[in-house]
């Protein structure tokens, strides 16, 4: 598990009881909405399952014997949703997308990568964009496969790209 750096709520014990003061629970929120996002981005995860989670360190801070709740989980990540944030995968919300950047920052990321290597009006795969050696040194490298793909669908929308399919593979064209 990499190294993050806590901010200095998570050794605070009221930080995990979600608070009734609308002000600071709106701060508390957008605390713990950047705790997640950094959290996950330091250990390259792009998912969370609420039920599985209540016992790590993320929510869970052993040294000051505090423990967030599942509700209070819940109500954050319905927060980030409501923000672009996250996203539920399943009908029950118990498992979630955490998007680090959001779909348009990650998009315009690979995009910018797609023009400074010259890759405009050609093809590539799905695979070489995630995986590939041309990408090792890219935030986006090793993203989660629907996160990138959602990415690459605000990115067509906009009509920098096309994605297509070809054989048992998935690619996309820049324009």
């Amino acid at each position: 598990m990499a190294e993050i750096s806590w901010p200095w709520q998570y050794n605070f014990p009221p930080f995990f009881t979600i608070q009734p003061h609308s002000e600071t629970r709106e701060k508390q929120l957008e605390a713990w909405q950047q705790l997640i996002a950094d959290y996950l981005k330091a250990n390259k995860q792009s998912t969370i399952d609420i039920r599985e989670s209540l016992n790590t360190p993320l929510f869970n801070n052993a040294s000051i014997n505090r423990k967030l709740s599942q509700d209070a989980i819940s109500s954050i990540l319905e927060d980030m949703a409501r923000k672009g944030r996250a996203a539920p995968i399943d009908k029950s919300k118990n498992v979630w997308e955490i998007y680090w950047h959001s779909l348009d920052e990650w998009g315009n990321m690979v995009y910018s990568w797609a023009c400074n290597n010259g890759m405009n009006n050609s093809v590539c795969t799905l695979f070489e964009l995630r995986e590939g050696e041309n990408t090792v040194d890219e935030e986006f490298h090793g993203l989660d496969m629907n996160i990138l793909l959602k990415a690459l669908k605000s990115l067509e929308k906009k009509g920098r790209c096309e994605l297509m399919e070809f054989d048992d593979n998935q690619g996309v064209k820049f324009f």
